[in-house]
């Protein structure tokens, strides 16, 4: 009859979702879901809650780009890629990702475009805050990222640059100066950092010329990354104090 063809129905699903496992973070959502609904792990109605919600997260996740940035001499140059896509698809293959701060500071991200937008909010209100003081900037930046009921929700990464020094922003609460002048974010920057890092020994090569011809190498391996790209420069002080955090 049709409740045992259901009941049947329903079990095979159960059987089939109780064998997927969840990313370790959704987990632990998962289990304070049904703790404060005080459901058993292997309630039906628990289990297709998790795979459902899991699948979203895995197709949220499906996206890329490539920041790089390169300081050598006295030119800091910041580049990007225009590709937007939605899983499979390109939504847009111009995008600008690039922004500037008062002439004086450069500004790239990776990730969610509004969240990368009310970040940039956040940071431009600090460098008001803190005039000329880029480090300790994103510092405090970093900190309201990580410890904010709100900003921690936010899926992006920067990376800030100015005369004397390039930052990576995460939502980890980190924020890292490279030791060779070459800063990455985004899927295709670990092909980018590489390339850049290769060529940074050639003496008649630019700051610029290097950032050009590394994002062209990441364009070629990453899938995500077009030839689109979106450049900034700005003078470098060569010889620096370091930065004050």
């Amino acid at each position: 009859n049709l409740s045992s063809f259901l009941f049947c129905a329903i079990s095979l699903a159960c059987a089939q979702i109780r064998s997927y496992t969840p990313p370790y973070h959704h987990t632990t959502t998962t289990m304070m879901f049904y703790n404060s609904l005080r459901l058993s792990p292997s309630s039906p109605l628990l289990l297709v809650r998790s795979f459902a919600s899991s699948s979203s997260l895995m197709e949220q996740q499906r996206h890329g780009t490539t920041i790089l940035c390169v300081r050598k001499g006295n030119q800091v140059c910041l580049m990007g890629d225009g590709m937007v896509s939605q899983g499979s698809m390109i939504v847009k293959p111009n995008a600008v990702k690039l922004r500037r701060i008062n002439d004086t500071t450069l500004v790239g991200f990776a990730g969610s475009t509004a969240d990368a937008f009310t970040l940039l909010e956040r940071l431009e209100s600090k460098l008001d805050e803190y005039p000329g003081q880029l480090a300790r900037s994103c510092v405090e930046l970093a900190k309201g990222w990580r410890t904010d009921k709100y900003l921690r929700r936010l899926e992006a990464s920067l990376i800030v640059a100015d005369a004397t020094v390039s930052l990576e922003l995460t939502g980890n609460g980190d924020v890292l100066e490279s030791h060779d002048g070459v800063l990455g974010v985004g899927s295709g920057s670990p092909y980018a950092i590489a390339a850049a890092r290769a060529l940074m020994d050639q003496e008649h090569l630019t700051a610029e010329e290097i950032t050009r011809k590394a994002m062209k190498v990441a364009a070629d391996m990453c899938v995500y990354t077009n030839t689109e790209f979106m450049v900034e420069t700005i003078e470098a002080i060569v010889d620096k104090k370091p930065a004050q955090t």
